[in-house]
């Protein structure tokens, strides 16, 4: 590619927000292979110059990420919501060649040699706290990226990395393609009935996005309708559906999702386990286990099964009289659920449970939708920032270049009007090039960039229900509180006040405390003042009733005791595939889930079952040996809000000082100190873990 053709290149732009609009997958391979050559020629001069000093040997090391920032994240970035086979092939091209030079970097002798020496040189005593904090992560960094390894140890450990980055992308990609190929199609009035009209909007729409040629387009009403295994589509249909079989049809789909065929994952299960297992041993670990909690804050795998342990007795009888209730208003109902008196099957779950809690609090899911939009929703939650952390968000769409028309743009700024942040929301559901889930991840971080501070961009990505038959997206409470989860991750992003990228934000803060913000956001969904100031039926304006907010906080601790073995079932069994596993023991990877959720799960699963094919947290996230993460941090989370419960949620002076309290300690300090002296600075004490079963009525 000629040099005006890289002038013109979006990915090598290194000011401003990166240029989303104009990306495209053409421009990858030659914008990386530019900006590796220039980063490894840097490379080579700060290695032969490196010295024991933080400008040395931190913050030149720093200055080298910026160009990756704007040309390799917004690549990563563009998988998860924008993924197309010609990005893929780009992206393969040239992974191996980043993961070599990631390597390159992180296994540099010279710059380890020059942290060593800063630690135990004079320099130490002038390093802040922070700073301090960053070169003990640095050093930890190197030695787990296999510093301390030599020759033919050193080249298999590299070899491991370059096969886990492949890998776990092509895991990814997988779950993407299995979950985008499966459908079912009804044209049949009799088949939908029950299913809500916000559901049947969304079906018919689907259809009419794969229509070719002169075909007819469906309607809400008359059909045809599409339904897929993306959870706007797949949730609602499980709990309305009456059509049992088809119940079946879509439940069997999804856990068995990318565990077949061309997209199937379970042999690269294996081949994840086997190499993060070696990774392990080849750094002096037993399991990837240890390896994975020696950068968290849980002190032991021993700890994280105490905590297993204690919230899995506290469930274990209450999720029976759960599942008890189900059945009983299942037979109660005159329900014929199958030949010779079939017993309640998984995929009877969801319908039954959503009977129930009709029954038991008088509302459906579908009563509240019309009460959030999403404007309103997220007029309200930008006003509880506004009062509980001092914090101004404003739209700014069209300012910012976005990657696909329904992508907003916000900008944040300080109680005295100074802009502080800004963040990107991708909030609707796009089953043909966006993964599913939802989930917060950074543009740009908070530094110092020639003299000149970077403010911290956010993304914040849901699968909300788009809108659809000339309604606006019309969300679930669930949806909601997904919503305030991200925009918690968001906040400890764009809220801090850390000005070294390594500890700014979200960066340098222990995996399982990072979801302390978003669990602790969760908790103002049921606060009357923020939930009726956020609700606005997209009709006539009106705030949810006070009724149906009555009913929805009664409704809170529903099935409790089964969600929370639900999580056990996923934390227990990702330890277990990462502590104690072994394929030469003579159990499968399905056994061992099987064997779990006979401790966790009061309905056993399906011998078919084979959802840890599309358990993209554990094989292609970042919570492989850590998704115990979301409980251990709802304990904090839990014990953070009751903070705000103890001086009275109605006491807006004492909501306020508390939430400056929060925000100037969790939400500001980020990476810079240990997570438990921010929570003691903020809470005056170590976390309790009754408030969490307090909230989950499970106390």
């Amino acid at each position: 590619m000629s040099t005006s053709d890289l002038a013109d290149n979006p990915l090598l732009v290194t000011d401003g927000l990166p240029r989303f609009d104009r990306i495209k997958p053409e421009h990858i391979v030659p914008a990386i292979h530019k900006i590796l050559a220039d980063a490894s020629a840097r490379f080579d001069e700060i290695e032969k110059n490196v010295k024991p000093t933080w400008a040395s040997a931190v913050e030149s090391l720093d200055e080298l990420n910026t160009p990756f920032q704007y040309g390799w994240s917004p690549v990563s970035h563009f998988l998860g919501v924008l993924n197309s086979p010609e990005l893929r092939k780009a992206h393969e091209e040239v992974l191996p060649e980043v993961v070599t030079f990631s390597l390159r970097v992180s296994q540099s002798e010279p710059a380890y040699r020059a942290l060593k020496e800063l630690k135990e040189g004079p320099a130490w005593a002038s390093l802040s706290g922070p700073q301090r904090r960053i070169v003990d992560h640095k050093l930890l960094d190197a030695e787990l990226a296999g510093i301390g390894l030599t020759g033919e140890k050193r080249e298999r450990f590299n070899a491991i990395a370059q096969e886990m980055s492949q890998v776990t992308t092509d895991f990814s990609n997988h779950v993407l393609d299995a979950t985008k190929a499966f459908s079912i199609t009804l044209t049949d009035p009799a088949d939908v009935e029950g299913l809500p009209p916000s559901l049947l909007r969304l079906a018919s729409q689907a259809h009419n996005s794969t229509l070719e040629g002169d075909q007819t387009l469906g309607t809400e009403e008359a059909g045809p309708w599409r339904f897929t295994l993306e959870f706007p589509s797949f949730g609602p249909f499980m709990q309305h559906s009456r059509r049992r079989d088809l119940r079946e049809k879509m439940y069997r789909a999804y856990v068995t999702r990318a565990a077949s065929g061309d997209w199937d994952n379970s042999p690269l299960i294996t081949k994840i386990l086997a190499l993060r297992t070696e990774e392990a041993q080849l750094l002096g670990f037993s399991t990837f286990a240890e390896l994975s909690l020696a950068k968290k804050m849980a002190p032991s795998v021993e700890m994280v099964g105490a905590m297993f342990k204690t919230l899995r007795d506290a469930s274990w009888s209450a999720a029976h009289r759960e599942l008890d209730e189900v059945r009983a208003l299942a037979a109660e109902s005159g329900a014929e659920l199958g030949q010779g008196g079939q017993p309640l099957m998984n995929w009877d779950i969801a319908f039954w449970s959503e009977r129930l809690r009709e029954k038991k609090f008088q509302f459906t899911d579908e009563e509240l939708r019309p009460y959030f939009p999403l404007e309103s929703v997220l007029k309200g939650m930008f006003s509880l920032a506004e009062r509980i952390f001092g914090i101004h968000v404003s739209p700014a769409d069209g300012e910012a270049p976005v990657w696909h028309k329904d992508v907003r743009f916000f900008r944040v700024s300080n109680d005295s009007g100074k802009q502080i942040a800004a963040f990107y929301l991708d909030p609707y559901s796009r089953p043909e090039n966006k993964r599913g889930g939802a989930w917060m991840d950074d543009c740009l971080g908070r530094k110092f960039l020639h003299g000149k501070l970077q403010l911290p961009v956010a993304h914040l990505i849901c699968n909300s229900t788009p809108p659809a038959g000339g309604k606006p997206s019309l969300m679930t409470f669930r949806e909601v509180e997904t919503l305030f989860h991200e925009f918690g991750h968001g906040l400890q992003h764009m809220l801090t006040t850390v000005d070294y990228a390594d500890a700014a934000g979200i960066n340098g803060v222990e995996w399982d405390a990072v979801e302390l913000p978003s669990q602790f956001m969760e908790n103002w969904c049921y606060h009357r003042p923020t939930l009726l100031g956020l609700s606005a039926h997209y009709e006539t304006g009106q705030p949810l009733p006070e009724d149906l907010f009555e009913k929805l906080c009664a409704a809170r601790t529903f099935q409790a005791g089964l969600a929370m073995l639900r999580q056990l079932l996923f934390g227990m069994t990702d330890m277990a595939l990462h502590g104690s596993y072994s394929p030469t023991a003579g159990e499968s990877i399905f056994e061992v889930q099987r064997r779990i959720s006979e401790q966790t799960s009061v309905l056993p699963l399906l011998p078919e079952d084979r959802s840890l094919c599309a358990f993209t947290h554990i094989f292609s996230g970042g919570y492989a040996a850590g998704y115990y993460s979301y409980k251990w941090a709802e304990v904090l989370s839990a014990d953070a809000f009751s903070a705000f419960e103890e001086a009275g949620l109605e006491n807006e002076q004492a909501i306020a000082r508390i939430g400056r309290r929060f925000r100037d300690t969790v939400l500001a300090e980020g990476g810079s100190r240990h997570p438990m002296e921010v929570f003691k600075d903020f809470r005056g004490r170590e976390p309790n873990p009754q408030a969490l079963l307090r909230h989950n009525g499970l106390a």
